[in-house]
Order: C-alpha cells, then structure tokens, then sequence
C-alpha cells in the first residue's frame, strides 16, 4: 500500500512508502484569496470572465502571424527611441539589473557609439542618461537579455487577422554574444555584420516573397517535426531556410553576401526562436485588452522577476522572483553557475508553444527527467490551467491533439500547477553565455498578484 501526503513534507517521514504530492490548498493557502478566487470561478463574476475570455481566446485562435518586412533599425519604428535601450522582461532599474542584462547594454552602448569602452558604457548606464525599458512596452521581444538599441534591425511581423504588428530583434548565432551578455570587439563586430549584411540581404529576399512568410504555418509543420519551437527550432530554420533560399540567391546583392547569409543560418539552429517569438506575440496581443478577460498575454522574465500581463488588466505587470531552470549543463558549468530564468522567450509558452508543447519534442525529453513520458506528461498538464486546446498546433504524441493554449490565473491559482517553461540557461557572469538548458516554472506570485487585481476590478471582496 503507498500512502499519499498532502501539503506539508514533514507528515510523511515517518512513513518510508509515502509519496508527497506537490500540493498547496486553493489562494495559495490565503483563506481569504481563496474566497475570492471561488467568486472569481463562480456565478456573475465567473459568468463576465468567461464571455471575455472567448471573445479573447477566439482573437488568440484567428491570429494570423506573417513576417512582412524588416527595419533596418530600431528608429525607423520607433523614431523616438533615441539614445534609449529596450529590455526583455518587466521593467527594472539599471542597480537591480542582472549582470548579463547589464553587460548586453554595455555592449549597445558601445555598439551605438555613446561610449568608447565598456567602462564608460557603465558609467553612463549608472548615471540614468540611457532610459531603459521593456521590450513588451513597444509591441516587441527579444531574447535572454532582449537588449534593443536604436541602430538594430528588426524583424517586423503582421497579425493578418487584425492588423496587429510585432516586432523583435535579430539572432547572433552562438558563442560569445550580446544576449548572454558579451560585449566585446568581437561581439560589436557581428552586430555590425548583422545590421550591414544580414538584414540588408533577409530585406531584400523577403520583398521578393509575395505576402510574406507565414511564421504560424512553419511553427505548426515543424511541432510535427521535433521542435517545440522555443528551446529547439532545428526544424523551423530549416523550414524558414526553404522558403527564403531561393530569393535570397535572385537578389542583386554581392554574391558573398549571399553566401554568408545562407552559411549563417544553416549553421545557426535557434536561427527561428527570434522569428517564433515574434509570431507568439503578434497572436498574444491579438487577444490582450479584452474587459475582463483573465487570459495571460504576455509572460517574460528579466533575470530578476517574472512578470505577467492579463488581457482585462491593462499595461500592467504581476512579478515575483525568477526561479532557477533546472536541466542539463554543458560541459565545464555546474549547478550555481546559472543565472536565475531570463528573456522574453516566455511568450512561446504563452502562446502554448515550448513547455506546453513538449510532448512534440522527445529530443529535449531530458530536460525533464529522462523520461519520454515525462515531456508527454508535462503538456497533458498544462491542459489544467490552459483555457483551449489550439487545433493549428497538433501534436502526434497526443493523438494529434491540439497544444494547451490560454494561461488562466484562476486555474493556476485554483490547481497549484504553475506553467513550465523550457529556457536556456545564461552563465550568472555577464559575457561567458550560455551554459545549459532545462525547464523552469513560472512562479505563483505573479497569478496570485493577478487574481487580486482581477478581484478588485470586479468588485469581488
């Protein structure tokens, strides 16, 4: 016989054959968020939620992502960004910044021209004569640190069903790169390799494609081909790769060029995460600003706190303390070594890609245990606190059931299961990288924020 223990870990020492089940009573064990959170899932209050929830879920589910163009720089977007950085996550001051956040804007500093060396980048981003804030504020992502200056080109992409635009930066490849908080000569030199010759060139191939490329069809084909389309996308870039090759080689630009461009993304397999995010968040914000819709739009992280935006809440944030992802390290790094959970790339799961469609990619299986049934477990689970299933991102290990799409904070807060998240994970100290990869879970005080703020607007005592 196994015994089962609810709650506290101490009642089952005595016993050697119980297992704990991780459990916390409904409102997180609040008696009085709990009464609320019961209002909140009943009778009129649960009647409002939920009408606002369809209209909001139906926006997500019509949403129609296509990459139409690229801006040369940041400023052709947003002509008065100025002498101002862009950052992933919720918004925090330059003295609470993670060191790899802290070293990327270093980097843009240097990489714009505002300072000579990275000390004087530092001393100028102390000063508060860089304003930083987030990417989310301006309908954008961006990757781990998500540092956007105003000389980057973005990749720009258009919700065909509303209208709705998006915006992200750029990948660097891998190594030694601004994300993860490098900021050398080496670093610079790519960005300039990537505003003067990548972009240029992508441009140029996707005038030549007709309507654009849709970013929703590649993510959908490529949950049947092994990616979950955030911490992998080996087979999104390659499905990218087909459909822009071939323009790329009709353009009239230097057949070096050419070349090059070709080489670095076929050479770069997360090449598609910055494209992945941005369709994510053109559906997300397809579906934020509904009254009283209780939808999670947005999900991002700054190394510091996780941060979440409700669709019926307005611009605002619900934080709490970034949790540690736990998972694999690449040769040479160990447990510590890791810097708390970072990026913008949330807004997969957010959009039920990444961790809610786990079960997609076996490859990542260890990740989570070792176990293939521990990634088909991982998206049966978030089908709990998820408001639909999406029928555009089928999943073969789920009888080709549709991806869990839809983070209610009441479910959340109700179950006690939190949204899990496959991330990389970036070295503590800036400049090193990327020292591994795993899954990490959103952390309940940002639901718990959320269902007070949902409680007051409805009058919910």
């Amino acid at each position: 016989m196994t015994v089962l223990n609810l709650g506290v870990a101490d009642f089952a020492r005595p016993l050697s054959d119980a297992e704990t089940l991780d459990w916390r009573p409904p409102g997180d064990g609040d008696p009085g968020r709990a009464w609320r959170l019961a209002r909140l899932m009943s009778g009129s209050a649960a009647a409002r939620i939920d009408a606002a929830n369809r209209t909001a879920m139906e926006r997500v589910l019509a949403a129609q992502p296509v990459l139409v163009d690229i801006a040369l720089h940041a400023r052709d977007v947003w002509p008065d960004l100025g002498r101002r950085l862009l950052h992933a996550g919720p918004p925090i001051p330059w003295q609470k910044m993670c060191a790899p956040m802290q070293g990327a804007a270093i980097g843009a500093v240097i990489y714009e021209g505002w300072a000579e060396d990275a000390k004087a980048a530092e001393a100028l981003l102390a000063s508060g004569a860089v304003p930083m804030s987030p990417c989310h504020d301006r309908a954008a992502v961006g990757p781990m640190a998500g540092i956007v200056s105003s000389s980057m080109p973005l990749w720009v992409a258009r919700n065909a069903d509303r209208g709705n635009l998006a915006y992200t930066n750029f990948s660097e490849g891998i190594g030694r790169v601004l994300r993860f908080g490098a900021n050398g000569p080496d670093v610079i030199e790519r960005l300039r390799w990537v505003e003067r010759v990548l972009a240029p060139g992508l441009k140029a191939a996707l005038a030549r494609i007709p309507g654009g490329v849709n970013l929703k069809s590649i993510q959908s084909q490529a949950l049947l081909m092994g990616d979950e389309v955030h911490s992998r996308n080996a087979a999104a870039t390659m499905l990218f790769l087909q459909q822009i090759a071939a323009p790329l080689f009709e353009c009239s630009i230097p057949a070096a060029d050419k070349s090059a461009i070709h080489g670095f993304i076929a050479a770069t397999g997360q090449f598609f995460l910055n494209l992945s995010m941005v369709a994510a968040k053109a559906i997300m914000d397809a579906g934020h600003g509904v009254a009283d819709a209780s939808l999670v739009t947005a999900m991002a992280r700054n190394g510091v706190n996780v941060g979440i935006r409700v669709s019926g809440l307005g611009q605002a944030w619900f934080e709490a303390p970034a949790g540690m992802p736990d998972g694999l390290y690449f040769p040479g790094f160990k447990p510590g070594d890791a810097n708390p959970d970072l990026g913008d790339s949330a807004i997969t799961e957010t959009a039920g890609y990444g961790g809610f469609s786990l079960a997609a990619s076996p490859a990542l299986v260890q990740l989570v245990g070792g176990t293939v049934e521990a990634a088909f477990a991982a998206s049966r689970e978030m089908l709990h606190i998820t408001l639909g299933r999406n029928p555009a991102m089928t999943i073969p290990a789920l009888d080709f059931g549709g991806a869990p799409i839809g983070i209610d904070p009441r479910k959340v807060v109700d179950s006690g299961i939190r949204p899990i998240i496959t991330t990389g994970m970036a070295h503590r100290q800036a400049g090193i990288g990327q020292v591994g990869a795993g899954i990490v879970r959103a952390p309940m005080g940002c639901f718990l924020g959320a269902i007070d703020a949902l409680a007051a607007k409805l009058g919910v005592a």
